[in-house]
């Protein structure tokens, strides 16, 4: 049981040191002298252990530590055990750090942790290689000094986690995705090479738009041939006039089309408008109104137009149209005769938001996000008849993108839907005063 408190031993040794030292002090006749000479010799013999303590601490050796009885052997054993612990933990850490090492480098993206301020403080062999960072030179510096970017500064002070394309800094013939994701205090970068799939996407487009464009030339001389023939309908059988009808819509379709893929074509491969100007888009608004309830015709819908809050957007006016006929119509073909279709434009602090509200067929959920995707179709039948192409959404998307705006849709089938533009603060401008009144319909 002793062993367990080696407290009593060293006491029993201190007690019987200066029983001793009392007996032979009363012997002497120097009590006070021979008690003081007794703990005079335990505390040098203390000071003894603590001597070696020192020395076995800075040689940093565990499998030899002085023999000591009572107390100090208690203590040597103890800090030898927590020594052997803590270096097979280091042990440990330092074979999860390499096995964690060995695994981000092999990782064929960038890696890169950033800590305060976006400081450089660790990262894999692929972010060195497609971002140019150096090490140990670059240890601690902050990345936004290093990528020389005005998108990558705005994209780090905005900390957005939706990715950006930059040309490598080390490579400028290389494209880089960027993205940014939080953890705790800290930041992770994460790079990937986007090279091929950009130059993939690029033939793409121009696949699309050179066919599209070569498309245009049959396509105008088999309109011409038919409405030529059309003119001269009273020689024909009505057969051959009902074949010429035919041929003409299908023309007439497939050039809406061709329009549609250029100018797709033409909205990904420029990275803005070409030139931006104040748009009234209430006015805007009132035309497309007029036009709705044209197509609308003998289908009666109650097309409404709401307006609350007076400001007009720095956008292209074409592209505006483009974007908000393309809801507007698509609301007039899929609501049922007779329905409620609301165009709503308001804005305010936070920005603008043009909806189309219908009281149409609704969409299910599944297909919701997939709609501004090109050439899908929720029903393929109907979107025929209707003689959609598959595009408009796609279109409105990107257009929308190109203003930094976005579009949602809520949907409920059997119900209506609700699409909406949002458009930010940075594109929109108080309305003049002269132009702030107006009739609405």
């Amino acid at each position: 049981m002793r062993a367990d408190y080696p407290w009593i031993d060293t006491l029993i040794v201190l007690a019987a040191l200066q029983a001793t030292a009392a007996v032979i002090g009363f012997a002497t006749g120097h009590v006070f002298l021979s008690l003081w000479l007794a703990t005079l010799v335990y505390l040098g013999w203390q000071l003894r252990y603590l001597v070696l303590l020192e020395r076995w601490l800075l040689r940093g050796d565990i499998a030899s530590p002085p023999d000591a009885p009572g107390i100090w052997g208690k203590v040597f054993a103890s800090l030898r055990r927590s020594r052997t612990r803590h270096r097979s933990r280091r042990r440990q850490l330092a074979q999860l750090l390499a096995r964690f090492t060995e695994t981000a480098n092999a990782v064929p993206d960038g890696v890169v942790v950033l800590g305060a301020g976006f400081a450089l403080e660790w990262w894999n062999d692929k972010a060195a290689s497609m971002l140019g960072l150096r090490s140990p030179q670059d240890q601690g510096s902050r990345i936004g000094n290093l990528i020389r970017s005005p998108e990558f500064g705005a994209f780090l002070r905005d900390r957005r986690t939706d990715p950006i394309t930059l040309p490598a800094p080390a490579n400028p013939r290389l494209s880089l995705e960027i993205r940014l994701v939080p953890y705790g205090e800290q930041h992770l970068l994460l790079v990937r090479d986007v090279t091929r799939l950009q130059r993939l996407e690029t033939m793409r487009r121009d696949f699309v738009a050179n066919v599209s464009h070569e498309l245009r030339t049959p396509l105008t001389v088999v309109r011409g041939l038919s409405e030529t023939l059309a003119d001269e309908g009273s020689s024909l059988a009505p057969e051959d006039r009902d074949m010429l009808m035919l041929i003409q819509q299908q023309t007439e379709r497939m050039s809406r089309l061709v329009d549609d893929l250029l100018l797709l074509a033409r909205l990904e491969t420029s990275s803005g408008p070409a030139e931006s100007a104040p748009v009234d888009v209430p006015a805007l608004l009132q035309g497309l109104r007029d036009e709705a309830v044209a197509l609308s015709g003998e289908r009666g819908h109650d097309i409404r137009l709401e307006i609350s809050g007076d400001c007009e957007l720095l956008a292209d006016e074409g592209e505006l149209r483009s974007a908000f006929s393309n809801l507007v119509f698509n609301a007039v073909n899929y609501t049922p005769a007779g329905g409620t279709i609301t165009m709503r434009w308001s804005c305010d602090s936070q920005g603008a938001q043009f909806a189309v509200i219908d009281t149409g067929i609704g969409i299910a959920p599944e297909h919701i996000p997939r709609l501004t995707e090109r050439f899908y179709r929720v029903d393929r039948g109907r979107s025929g008849k209707t003689g959609g192409t598959g595009l408009g959404l796609a279109i409105v998307k990107h257009i929308l993108q190109r203003y930094g705006g976005r579009l949602t849709i809520d949907s409920r089938v059997g119900q209506g839907s609700t699409f909406t533009c949002h458009f930010p603060a940075s594109v929109c401008r108080p309305l003049a005063a002269d132009r702030s009144q107006r009739p609405l319909s």
